[in-house]
């Protein structure tokens, strides 16, 4: 039996029938083609863009994370060390309000470490807390949390927990500075920091001198030439 946890997974199919404008998500090709009468040959056209159509139908593969929620139980999802999002109580305990009135209605975005069969935490590490530290939501979700894998370096998945913690709340300054030193210093150029974290120059100098790294690069001109 398939462990319901493990992330790999055929990607869910988007179907849309083109003369009614209703629109289907399937698992895998197979479900797809039982439930819609479609043989797989065909299917298949359409997915790979042999053809636009076949019976009416039109196709693709779900493009997006959040096409694949899974469900991971919570002891195997741990938190990152750089996230610089923070949430006073006050916002804590309408956060776990919300969840105990309407439920988890967002995912967990993780990284998923095949090694240690371990989800870790790219954006969502406070509606992790509400469970972790709630045994009625435990319980109610049977320990259980709704996951979307992304599969990104950790370059990336810092750039990704910043965009979606800058989009909506609060940072911890010193926080983010640790992460701003650690993409200079794993090799990340001032264009690739500013492009993918959504700051502008100005604010990666300041973090730069807060870290004490604007020293090492005193020789080192900002241009948005440089390669990203």
């Amino acid at each position: 039996m398939e462990k319901i946890t493990t992330y790999k997974r055929e990607k869910p199919i988007i179907v849309k029938n083109i003369n009614t404008g209703d629109v289907f998500s399937f698992k895998s090709m197979s479900n797809a083609c039982e439930m819609l009468k479609i043989d797989m040959q065909n299917l298949g056209r359409i997915l790979n863009g042999e053809r636009k159509s076949f019976n009416g139908y039109n196709a693709f593969y779900a493009g997006s994370p959040v096409y694949n929620v899974i469900p991971v139980p919570v002891e195997k999802i741990r938190a990152n060390s750089y996230n610089p999002n923070s949430v006073a109580p006050p916002e804590m305990k309408l956060l776990y309000q919300s969840i105990k009135e309407d439920k988890y209605t967002m995912p967990i975005v993780c990284y998923y470490i095949e090694e240690e069969d371990i989800y870790e935490i790219v954006d969502g590490f406070h509606r992790y807390t509400v469970m972790k530290k709630h045994k009625d939501i435990y319980e109610r979700e049977n320990g259980c949390l709704p996951v979307v894998v992304i599969d990104k370096d950790i370059s990336n998945r810092m750039a990704s927990t910043i965009r979606h913690n800058r989009a909506r709340g609060s940072h911890s300054i010193e926080l983010m500075t640790n992460i701003v030193s650690e993409l200079v210093e794993s090799g990340m150029s001032d264009a690739w920091i500013l492009k993918n974290i959504g700051m502008d120059a100005d604010e990666l100098l300041r973090l730069k001198q807060l870290s004490g790294l604007a020293s090492l690069f005193k020789d080192r001109e900002f241009s948005k030439s440089e390669e990203e």
